[in-house]
């Protein structure tokens, strides 16, 4: 048995112990990492040129674009660099640092998000006291708050789970260092702090949760009163992919966090942690960009002329 006082690094779970299979991980992780850098860089350099695009919802989806560039870059090139040294360490300050930075961001995200779904509403369903409701300064106010969630989240979560006496071994169940699996190493009675401590933070998630949900309906029912079916069409077409990238981000994080011991295992706790740490900076710049169409003839010129310039 060993104490957190003589662990100098923790085991990450790998994807396989098949040389193989690490390389088929490295690759696949390199392309959806790839993917997420091209779109995430593509938005927030879009937005940052043209000027017509200086609104609160662009504000927004700037912000978005760069918590998930850092959420993923916090997990997926450690993961990389270990498959493809066919290695499994990363250092304890290296782990602390890791949980830090990403939950952070994912909580920041989170919050994020439900910004921009009262966003959505006031611009639907509000739209004469748009201006008024969501001017510039309530807007930096608002990102900031988002930011500065997760940075409290972060710290206390952070502090109070490496505070933690550690005597069940160094070997984390996941491909990244998560607060619950680093639990599971804990030995005292202590942990329980934390973990009432989560279940805080998901209960208050859930109110949040709630909020999005309520803002959704709202445009729903105001996208119902549009006379044209194709308005109706285009709305729902784009709150639709909005809502359910964000229940799948909010029940994956929720079922990772509070899951029972009964239920789980590392293939499944590995599937929920790719599908909530991984997906959503890959998937989001498509889901917020594709059917925008201010976004993409922004884009448009933007590479048109960087071509010219060439």
């Amino acid at each position: 048995m060993s104490n957190s006082s003589s662990i100098t690094h923790f085991l990450l779970l790998p994807f396989s112990g098949t040389r193989q299979l690490q390389l088929l991980h490295f690759c696949l992780f390199l392309a959806i990492y790839l993917a997420a850098l091209l779109g995430n860089g593509l938005i927030i350099t879009t937005i940052a040129w043209d000027h017509h695009l200086h609104t609160p919802m662009y504000f927004f989806l700037v912000n978005l674009a760069l918590l998930d560039l850092g959420a993923i870059s916090t997990t997926v090139p450690k993961s990389m660099a270990n498959s493809l040294r066919d290695t499994r360490d990363i250092s304890y300050a290296g782990c602390a640092v890791q949980v830090f930075f990403f939950l952070l961001l994912i909580v920041g995200e989170y919050f994020l998000l439900t910004v921009m779904s009262y966003d959505r509403y006031v611009a639907i369903c509000r739209p004469l006291h748009y201006e008024t409701l969501l001017g510039s300064r309530v807007c930096l106010h608002l990102a900031a708050a988002a930011w500065g969630c997760g940075f409290l989240t972060a710290l206390l979560h952070t502090a109070n789970t490496f505070s933690l006496p550690l005597c069940q071994g160094n070997a984390v169940e996941q491909f990244f260092c998560e607060i619950p699996q680093i639990l599971k190493l804990s030995c005292s009675t202590s942990y329980l702090r934390e973990l009432w401590l989560l279940v805080a933070s998901v209960c208050f998630s859930s109110v949040c949760f709630v909020f999005i949900v309520v803002s959704y309906v709202q445009i729903f029912r105001a996208v119902l009163r549009i006379p044209s079916q194709q308005g109706r069409h285009k709305a729902f077409a784009t709150c639709l992919p909005h809502l359910a990238v964000i229940s799948l981000f909010i029940t994956t994080g929720i079922f990772a966090y509070l899951k029972p011991p009964s239920v789980s295992s590392p293939s499944l706790d590995l599937l929920v942690a790719v599908v909530y740490s991984v997906v959503p900076p890959a998937v989001n710049p498509l889901i917020y960009s594709l059917r925008n169409q201010d976004l993409k003839a922004a884009l448009s010129k933007l590479i048109t002329r960087w071509f010219q310039k060439q």
